[in-house]
């Protein structure tokens, strides 16, 4: 049986990663609250949330992570992270559309959205909105080095 989607996706992302996080001794961005950065991670995939989140705890940020919208809606702490990541392709609400309820409940907080399949049409709606789009499967450093701009930004 061939992998799962999410396992080629890791197979490919971790180990440089890794070997990334063992090169060098980054310091993750220090906002002004002078706290670790906060992001949230929301992925219907729990191998790829789990693996998120490990890297990302390495890169020294604190991260919670939910495995769909609803839940982290139900969580009822959206305003308190300083980068949202975010998988556009999951059951319920999408990516993009988790994205605008909470811009609809002003929640300004810095956004990626993880995609594997990008389109024209869906591109040009990031782009208007100011989302950056990293596309899986996850090489190198794109999305740490994503987050670190976000938080910046933030």
């Amino acid at each position: 049986m061939p992998p799962r989607r999410s396992a080629r996706i890791l197979q490919n992302w971790m180990p440089e990663c890794e070997a990334s996080v063992q090169q060098r001794a980054t310091k993750p961005p220090i906002p002004r609250s002078g706290r670790p950065p906060v992001v949230a991670i929301v992925d219907d995939d729990a191998a790829v949330c789990g693996s998120l989140k490990f890297v990302l705890e390495l890169e020294g940020f604190v991260v919670r992570a939910y495995g769909s919208a609803a839940e982290m809606l139900a969580a009822g702490d959206i305003g308190g992270y300083d980068c949202l990541v975010i998988d556009q392709a999951m059951p319920g609400l999408s990516g993009m559309e988790l994205i605008a309820n909470l811009r609809s409940q002003k929640v300004t907080t810095p956004a990626i959205l993880v995609i594997s399949e990008p389109n024209a049409a869906l591109s040009t709606r990031a782009a208007a909105a100011n989302i950056p789009i990293i596309e899986k499967p996850l090489f190198g450093n794109a999305l740490v080095d994503g987050i670190r701009r976000a938080c910046r930004r933030g």
